[in-house]
């Protein structure tokens, strides 16, 4: 153990001293104290100190850094703000965190065109408060939009509650200029409406941070509506609820936005921030129209009768922009409404086919009894992305390995039903065992073989996102009856 600590100390300090060669010291941390917040993301119940964290403040020092690292076999763990919620940023023992936080600049917006130019460590929300006097604004809204950056985004493919309608980053992102683990410079995409070449832009948009370290991202800007309205439609049943969002989309009506929330999140959010749920209803449906004010009387009318043709019980739509923000606030703020009810809470990140909503709900419902937890469930309706929130104690033995399990089975019925074992949080650690669920050897073959066009030494955030074939085989060994796991050990709590 001696040793391996001195080793570890050895090999620290020379990538410290070379490190320091390309860079200023004071974007040189290795010091515990300082690394200690690097220690993991959203997820915080896996976390690692790294070896070395560099916040590098330009694309020349990224490239340098890059190179320090092949040159010593140092794997790099790309990271944006640290508000994913997957374990895609856990830093590997003997790595190196690169930061992008100081690369947060807005460099160019073309008010014709419709777009920004943004380096990646610039917040997500920034974005539309810089381009909002323009009549202008950036579409995607992760629930963490306040805090988190676009490199973050591009890696995850980040979403939102208005993603149905205006589509997930994926589809608000033109051009990505990254730095490959040989360090090189490769720009992906066009601010044309086409690029020439194989579309390798969407392969890179969602990878998790292992096939490049992004150092600039052209995005998509669009005019603000003149008007939105939210309806906030209550359920007496959870089955109506789910039914309703299929309707909504089958009477040809495609919403701004479309949320789900259970009793059990209504009453958790509620007295947090006061929205105005009803919190006596089973189920309620946020829906929200926008455009001008004539297209949005029309589409609120159209699915007011819907939803009441669905079961709805109460109907309440929003009167001023002012109600409009309350009713989104309850739903953007489960998260850490959650904080108040539970110790610790488990966010599982799955998608189905909008036509399974009630059947998962169920199945849901069936879980909490088999693993003695509660799990508050809010959904992108729209679009079947759930976000089930399971309660736990960390502090009571036992209690996060049946939350994991808990997780890991919801993933399992979501693949059961048509769906994927991630909507828009990634793979990162958390889900790396569902993989070996959902895809097939030969397509996990695939992936591997697309991460090694670009990575051929698998530096770059490494062991994350694509389980190997020895992995898969200790699955498939340990996952001896469906919904009882176990798990390889992960460096947690």
């Amino acid at each position: 153990m001696e040793n391996s600590t001195l080793l570890h100390q050895q090999r620290q300090h020379a990538v410290v001293a070379a490190l320091r060669m390309v860079m200023p010291a004071h974007c040189v941390l290795f010091n515990e104290e300082d690394t200690r917040p690097y220690e993991c993301d959203g997820l915080a119940a896996y976390r690692q100190l790294p070896m070395v964290v560099a916040l590098p403040e330009s694309e020349e020092q990224v490239i340098a850094i890059v190179n320090v690292c092949r040159q010593m076999q140092v794997p790099i763990v790309p990271r944006g703000a640290g508000t994913g919620l997957s374990g895609g940023a856990m830093p590997i023992a003997d790595g190196v965190v690169l930061s992008t936080a100081k690369l947060n600049k807005i460099l160019k917006v073309d008010a014709y065109a419709r777009t920004a130019v943004v380096q990646p460590g610039v917040r997500n929300l920034a974005i539309s408060d810089a381009v909002g006097v323009l009549g202008l604004y950036y579409a995607p809204d992760p629930s963490s939009q306040i805090a988190c950056s676009i490199g973050g985004n591009v890696a995850e493919n980040s979403g939102g509650v208005h993603c149905l309608k205006y589509g997930l980053t994926v589809h608000n992102v033109m051009r990505v200029r990254a730095i490959t683990m040989d360090g090189e410079v490769i720009e992906l995409g066009s601010a044309a409406l086409d690029a020439p070449g194989l579309d390798l832009l969407a392969v890179f948009i969602g990878s998790e941070g292992m096939l490049g370290i992004v150092t600039e991202v052209t995005v998509k800007l669009v005019p603000k509506p003149q008007t939105a309205r939210v309806i906030m439609a209550s359920f007496d049943d959870v089955i109506k609820a789910g039914n309703a969002v299929a309707n909504v989309i089958a009477a040809g009506i495609i919403p701004a936005g479309l949320e789900m929330m259970d009793k059990t999140s209504s009453r958790m959010v509620e007295p947090y921030v006061k929205a105005g749920y009803d919190i006596d209803a089973e189920a309620i449906l946020l829906c929200e129209s926008d455009g001008t004010p004539e297209e949005v009387e029309e589409e609120i009318a159209r699915m007011s009768a819907v939803l009441e043709g669905a079961g709805a019980t109460a109907i309440a739509v929003s009167q001023s922009e002012a109600e409009r923000l309350k009713f989104w606030s309850g739903r953007k703020n489960a998260f850490p409404a959650a904080g108040r009810i539970s110790p610790d809470y488990y966010c599982m990140d799955g998608t189905i086919p909008r036509k399974n909503l009630a059947q998962v709900l169920i199945g849901i419902a069936a879980m909490e009894v088999k693993y003695g937890l509660r799990c508050a469930n809010v959904f992108h309706a729209g679009d079947g992305n759930l976000h089930p929130l399971i309660l736990f104690d960390a502090n009571k033995p036992g209690e996060f390995h049946q939350a994991e399990a808990f997780g890991a089975e919801i993933l399992e019925l979501c693949v059961a039903v048509g769906g994927t074992i991630t909507g828009e949080h990634g793979v990162g650690i958390e889900k790396i065992n569902s993989m070996c669920v959902q895809f097939s050897e030969q397509e996990l073959g695939a992936f591997r073989g697309v991460k090694q066009a670009f990575d051929p030494a698998i530096l770059l955030n490494p062991d994350k996102a694509i389980p190997s074939l020895h992995r898969c085989a200790e699955y498939g060994r340990m996952h001896v009856k469906k919904g009882q796991l176990k798990f390889p050990d992960l460096p947690r709590f």
